[in-house]
């Protein structure tokens, strides 16, 4: 795979990506704001998301093409305003072009204010960034063609990676396997990001536990497991103890599926934890009890601990007073084949996926400039807020009649100030798997999951509105539901996602459009914005 140039500079630094992989951390402070040049020297068109910051009312550097930007083509470059407000932590920034970002990626550590009040825990010795990836023996973009050309699911990766590297049970990556030297008696902050196209990865270190304390750029009550359930766009900031006798310890990560009858990349990723000094070295490394790949329970027992710190420094403002409801389904579907064309989903279809009903299609020009511009036949402004066919979603052995989807360029329009409730509704259209989404611009709060069909009199009475998890992307587990709330208070237009990037490239996605506000507005566009 040949990732593109990009150049990432701000006032302090300048960065380059050139066939690094994974790319550089970019370090900034809570309430930064800097600035980054994108040069694509390419073969490919490239565009640049900066995952979980929030750009307060200036989506235009958000970077998903045809939704905020065109895309920037090969030789040409974008200046890029990345304004950071509330976030602390761990982040990411990614191509979101394409399957780009299968190597155009790395971390952004938001470290506290300067003279703040610094971290909520104990500060460890060392931080440091491990990126969980996948790998592909053929250039990824020839693996999106054929699947695009053949209209059946994408090949899986050969490999998962531990920043960069396969480790020492790949043969080609035996000399460079990620080691991480420690101390015994210290403590290490992992800052974990799952850059993975298309998989949920569980992650542990061999006899020891991690203690998280911080989710998707913000901060969590402090949670001691001896393994991480990670969706594709999230992060995780855990701590590690050495606190075992020294020696040599993997660290792993594999996936996890909820649906083990659709192919998945079963291999395991490794790197080592090594710890300094003196002593009789094992003849191999100790491997974590990872739990097995559909191992269901063990995936949301984790996801369904993690909790908002909810301190003083750190409140939770969860909306209660409703004023915009939205459920939504998600579904895998199957389109009827083009005449003269032999296809490869289900009995002879196109695989496709959706949003109630709808599988979005990218319009000609961005969105975003549309809005602005007052530009009419780009979009429509329909999403449904309601399912617009009403069964047993998660039921086996549904009509083929609903695999069908309608396709269009769908948003969804959100007043300033609107206190907003999704709940996402998996169903078993297809498959029945779950599925990470991602909103731009925002992070919210998830109140509530579950399996099966959400029930409105039920479920809401066991709501957590006190402390939940504050993330950007969350897992709906599959055939089961999620609620998530937001206050739209960040005017501009931004994308909604399945972060599985064969759901993106299927269509499971819409698009919502805050409108402006008295107390906040749309800013105008740069100049150097890239042409369609």
């Amino acid at each position: 795979m040949e990732a593109p140039y990009t150049r990432l500079c701000s006032k302090k630094k300048i960065l380059t990506v050139n066939g690094q992989f994974p790319g550089p951390a970019l370090h900034v402070h809570h309430g930064d704001t800097i600035y980054v040049t994108v040069l694509n020297k390419g073969r490919y068109n490239i565009t640049i998301h900066w995952h979980g910051v929030k750009l307060t009312g200036y989506p235009w550097s958000d970077g998903p093409e045809y939704i905020t930007q065109c895309p920037i083509q090969p030789g040409g470059k974008f200046k890029q305003k990345i304004i950071f407000s509330t976030e602390e932590g761990t982040l990411w920034w990614h191509a979101h072009s394409d399957w780009s970002r299968a190597t155009v990626h790395g971390p952004i550590i938001v470290y506290p204010k300067i003279n703040g009040t610094g971290y909520p825990f104990s500060k460890p010795l060392v931080e440091v960034p491990i990126i969980l990836g996948e790998w592909w023996k053929r250039d990824v973009m020839d693996v999106l063609q054929e699947a695009v050309i053949t209209g059946g699911d994408p090949a899986d990766s050969d490999a998962f990676t531990i920043n960069g590297q396969p480790g020492d049970l790949y043969p080609c990556s035996k000399s460079e396997t990620i080691k991480l030297n420690v101390d015994q008696g210290n403590s290490y902050l992992l800052r974990i990001v799952n850059a993975a196209l298309n998989t949920i990865l569980f992650f542990s270190v061999a006899k020891h536990n991690l203690t998280v304390v911080g989710i998707d750029g913000s901060y969590a009550k402090p949670l001691t497991s001896g393994y991480i359930t990670i969706a594709t766009g999230q992060t995780i900031d855990a701590v590690l103890h050495a606190n075992q006798d020294p020696n040599h310890y993997y660290m792993a990560a594999r996936a996890f599926t909820s649906s083990p009858s659709v192919a998945f990349d079963n291999t395991t990723a490794t790197a080592i934890v090594q710890y300094n000094g003196n002593y009789t070295l094992s003849s191999f490394p100790s491997l974590p009890q990872l739990p097995y790949y559909d191992d269901t329970n063990a995936a949301y027992s984790f996801l369904s601990s993690l909790r908002s710190l909810a301190d003083e420094d750190h409140p939770v403002r969860v909306p209660s007073n409703i004023t915009t409801r939205i459920v939504s389904t998600l579904s895998v579907n199957a389109l009827p084949c083009h005449r003269n064309r032999s296809c490869e989903g289900p009995n002879g279809t196109i695989l496709a996926a959706s949003m109630n009903n709808i599988t979005f299609v990218n319009p000609s020009i961005d969105i975003l400039e549309a809005y602005y511009k007052h530009i009419h036949g780009v979009y429509g402004a329909d999403f449904p807020s309601f399912p617009p066919l009403v069964f047993n979603f998660t039921a086996d052995n549904l009509p083929l009649i609903l695999e069908v989807s309608k396709t269009g360029t769908e948003v969804k329009i959100l007043p300033f100030n609107s206190a907003v409730e999704i709940i996402f509704q998996g169903t078993n259209v297809v498959a029945g798997i779950d599925h990470p989404m991602h909103l731009h611009g925002y992070s919210f709060y998830i109140v509530g999951w579950g399996y099966g069909n959400f029930d409105k009199d039920k479920d809401p009475q066991n709501y957590n509105l006190i402390d939940p998890p504050f993330r950007n992307t969350v897992t709906v587990p599959g055939n089961g539901w999620t609620t998530i709330r937001f206050e739209a208070t960040n005017p501009g237009v931004w994308f909604m996602h399945c972060h599985f990037d064969r759901h993106l490239v299927w269509g499971m996605e819409t698009v919502f459009i805050v409108q402006d506000g008295t107390e906040a507005r749309l800013s105008p566009p740069p100049p150097d914005m890239p042409p369609c």
